[in-house]
């Protein structure tokens, strides 16, 4: 980690101003952040989107303190203003990069709408149990004045600015898409990066200043996986395998990595937190595997494959294998450990990455999955018998879907997990959460042998829910997390 003397050094932030002081939002380091408090409320992305209920998304404030009355549940729902947004990912208009700032505050949690384009700001601080919404970007002005359309991810800057992936343009062509960038209050300021070097497709994203740096990922174009996914459109192009290396702040595309077969349909990256650290992790979802990258003494980066999930040989399914689809990973904040989920087959896996290089599986837990007892797909032994999984039950519910969405508690020991993954692949995927909605579960962590176990006391259903079943997909606490703080 870095010492006292070089976290209260001046650190440029790529736009003028300094973070040279303590005040600001979220933590000085990831070991700092590691001893915050524990988690009582978590926001979740709730979608009505593509379900056939006509209603707006929002946003669920769920309990998850065991010493609250109302733990495990819902108690808030803040609707959208419209019908149709398919919230997906989310991410705070401040975090730990602008620590140093004692002017920034960690208020608004951003809302990007992945189908209509809007990107909403809600108010987290007046009421943090009852959140309110703020103002949204309307998506027509964001296309008429950047071209870009369907955002995804967005990352608070040291600035005070807001940087957005955006995944095409108005007519879901890959070939629109680039990073929008928002002042400090929600107003459209330009594209990041610089004309003509806009990525071949997008996705994630992640800066590291220290490293002059930001890489990021690239999903498919909207026009084909916003139908659901096929596998033709991977044949014909319409989805991506690279990683995009950008020089940061500048806006400059220095190097396409292509990882080719091993790595199709590149989605989440992480760098480790340690903000001297010049490696990290992505997912690959499609080849189902992790992938390291790291530079070189020359400057340039690099990457290799880590983990690779084995496609199970199935009977009833739509393909004779089935990949395990990682589709979300997070790293803890003293990069012991990385979890990742596999959507399909339905495991939930924690290595330890002490050795970067050399992960080691340390515990694997199903929570779902289409190969559970019950369902008709059988996964094919290599004696030529098949079998299915055993899924427990939480509190006498059965569990829906796969695991998609994590997110880690601050000290490593709490593992939350939601079900859905986008309105149009949860239909083609898991017709079920579409009828019985979604459910956030708790596993929890051994984080000193390694270990992963499944926590009996909370489960909540959002097949529950006042305007019918709801698909429920990324996490948020109001004081930060391990996937949306980055320190510089």
């Amino acid at each position: 980690m870095a010492t006292e003397t070089e976290v209260m050094a001046p650190v440029s932030n790529g736009g003028g101003k300094e973070c040279c002081k303590y005040g600001g939002p979220g933590y000085a380091t990831p070991l700092a952040a590691m001893s915050g408090p524990r988690e009582k409320l978590i926001y979740v992305t709730s979608v009505y989107a593509g379900t056939g209920i006509e209603k707006p998304d929002y946003l669920a404030t769920v309990d998850v303190d065991p010493n609250s009355p109302s733990y495990s549940s819902v108690i808030h729902r803040l609707p959208m203003p419209f019908v149709g947004d398919e919230l997906h990912h989310s991410g705070w208009n401040s975090c730990s990069s602008c620590h140093g700032d004692a002017s920034a505050d960690r208020r608004y949690l951003v809302l990007p709408s992945l189908v209509s384009g809007r990107i909403y700001a809600i108010d987290t601080k007046e009421n943090p149990r009852a959140p309110s919404l703020y103002k949204y970007v309307d998506p027509k002005e964001i296309a008429d004045k950047t071209g870009l359309a369907f955002p995804h991810t967005a990352h608070c800057l040291a600035t005070g600015e807001i940087l957005v992936s955006c995944l095409g343009d108005e007519e879901g062509n890959a070939k629109g898409n680039g990073f929008l960038l928002l002042d400090s209050d929600f107003n459209i300021k330009n594209r990041w990066e610089k004309p003509g070097h806009s990525p071949l497709y997008g996705y994630d994203f992640w800066y590291q200043p220290r490293h002059k740096t930001m890489i990021s990922t690239s999903w498919g174009a909207p026009k084909a996986f916003s139908k659901g996914f096929d596998l033709q459109h991977v044949a014909d192009g319409l989805y991506g395998s690279h990683l995009h290396v950008y020089s940061w702040p500048g806006g400059e595309m220095k190097q396409l990595i292509d990882l080719g077969p091993t790595g199709l349909l590149p989605l989440e990256i992480r760098f480790l937190h340690e903000p001297s650290k010049d490696t990290g992790y992505v997912g690959s979802a499609l080849s189902s595997n992790m992938i390291r990258f790291f530079k070189n003494s020359d400057e340039t980066w690099s990457h290799e494959v880590v983990i690779s999930v084995k496609p199970l040989k199935v009977e009833n399914w739509i393909l004779p294998e089935m990949p395990g689809l990682i589709t979300d990973f997070l790293i803890s904040l003293d990069d012991r450990f990385l979890y990742f989920v596999n959507w399909l087959h339905g495991d939930v896996r924690q290595y330890n990455i002490e050795d970067p290089k050399n992960p080691v599986l340390t515990g694997q837990i199903w929570v779902g999955g289409l190969l559970k007892k019950g369902s008709p797909v059988k996964a094919v032994g290599e004696d030529g018998n098949t079998y299915q999984i055993n899924v427990p039950q939480i509190k006498g519910n059965y569990l829906r879907g796969g695991p998609q969405m994590i997110q880690l508690s601050l000290d490593g020991k709490r593992l939350y997990a939601t079900n859905s993954l986008f309105s149009a692949w949860d239909r083609q995927f898991y017709p079920e959460i579409m009828e019985k909605g979604s459910h956030i579960i708790q596993i929890d962590v051994d984080t000193d042998k390694g270990g992963l176990t499944l926590n009996p006391d909370l489960f909540v259903d959002f097949g529950d829910e006042p305007e019918g079943p709801a698909l429920a997909h990324e996490m948020r606490y109001p004081g930060g997390d391990c996937t949306s703080d980055i320190w510089i």
